[in-house]
């Protein structure tokens, strides 16, 4: 597969940061972008060693309001169905219903992020979805206001292996127990609250992970922490995942398992479409369209009220999809 970026350019990307406001004195944005080039690169790479079929395209494209990014689409694959690993970098104005809904008084934003969802082919082995983002706010005189990051990781299996979400959990707890033993409760606590279909009856829409909003930094070193802090949840994501994928992939399945499969994929869809307020982000700030629905399902089915066979597995799922404890 072609990298469009090379380690030479990150080389010069990180060599360009400098000052660009008095109370902004690391650029965090250029660190931070040229963190997700990189590790986008690197799941790319593994997740193709883990289909051994199909490699991901690269789609490089411009926002015409500022900015742009690079989305890393995989199709059809041996182990993956569909998946998409994209990274963005954009700026421009910030429209007056997103002031209001973020509570800020900022005209001008700019925001980073990778966003990457994966819908494997085999039911058995379970969707993913992690992103990890940066959002500054300026003021008339393009002066930062505001900062922050955000960012987590969750699995939505289709049947329960006890053993993978404990895994899944475990590495992302200690990926933060660094940087504080009582972050991984807090975030798994948001995350169990936040990736929930409200009109279902507060479903969730899998077994949770981490998930954390609005980490403003206090000063420099405090957004040194935060970068590194980043990271480390980055960093954690093909641990966490990959052997999961790997210890399912190869596990026959019919279509009982397919249907089951198609209806959980409906319920994803909807809580894109209705709750994620990435997705409402970009639809309503006039991003790409083929970029931000990359996150939904190739195959997906409704059907009407329907009810799993009692005792079956597909039961069993039900009674995951409420918080516990994990790790």
């Amino acid at each position: 597969m072609f990298r469009w970026i090379t380690q030479g350019h990150l080389w010069k990307q990180l060599k360009s940061i400098k000052n660009n406001s008095s109370n902004n004195t690391i650029d965090t944005k250029t660190i931070f972008y040229a963190y997700i080039q990189s590790l986008q690169n690197k799941i790319c790479s593994a997740l193709e060693s883990l289909d051994g079929k199909s490699t991901f395209i690269e789609d490089v494209w411009e926002r015409p309001e500022g900015g742009g990014g690079i989305s890393c689409i995989i199709s059809e694959g041996n182990v993956i169905e569909k998946g998409g690993v994209n990274i963005s970098s954009v700026h421009g104005e910030l429209p007056q219903f997103m002031r209001d809904a973020f509570g800020v008084s900022g005209k001008k934003f700019y925001a980073c992020g990778l966003s990457l969802v994966i819908h494997p082919r085999n039911p058995f082995v379970p969707t993913v979805h992690a992103n990890w983002r940066y959002f500054e706010l300026y003021d008339d005189e393009e002066k930062v206001i505001d900062k922050w990051f955000g960012g987590g990781s969750d699995l939505t299996p289709y049947y329960i292996f006890e053993e993978d979400g404990k895994h899944f959990h475990a590495t992302l707890k200690n990926a933060m127990q660094p940087f504080g033993n009582d972050l991984y409760p807090k975030y798994k606590e948001h995350c169990d609250k936040y990736f929930i279909n409200k009109h279902r009856n507060n479903e969730a829409r899998g077994i949770g992970g981490v998930f954390y909003d609005y980490l403003r930094p206090a000063d420099d070193m405090d957004a040194e922490r935060l970068l590194e802090f980043q990271k480390a949840n980055g960093n954690a994501f093909l641990n966490a995942y990959l052997p999961i994928a790997e210890k399912r992939k190869d596990i026959p399945y019919g279509e009982i398992e397919l249907k089951w499969q198609e209806i959980r994929r409906g319920r994803y869809v909807e809580f894109n479409l209705v709750h994620d307020r990435g997705t409402l982000f970009g639809l309503k700030t006039n991003g790409r369209i083929e970029s931000i629905l990359m996150s939904m399902p190739p195959r997906a089915r409704w059907e009407y009220n329907y009810q799993p066979p009692a005792g079956s597995r597909e039961e069993e799922l039900l009674e995951y999809l409420k918080p516990r404890e994990w790790a």
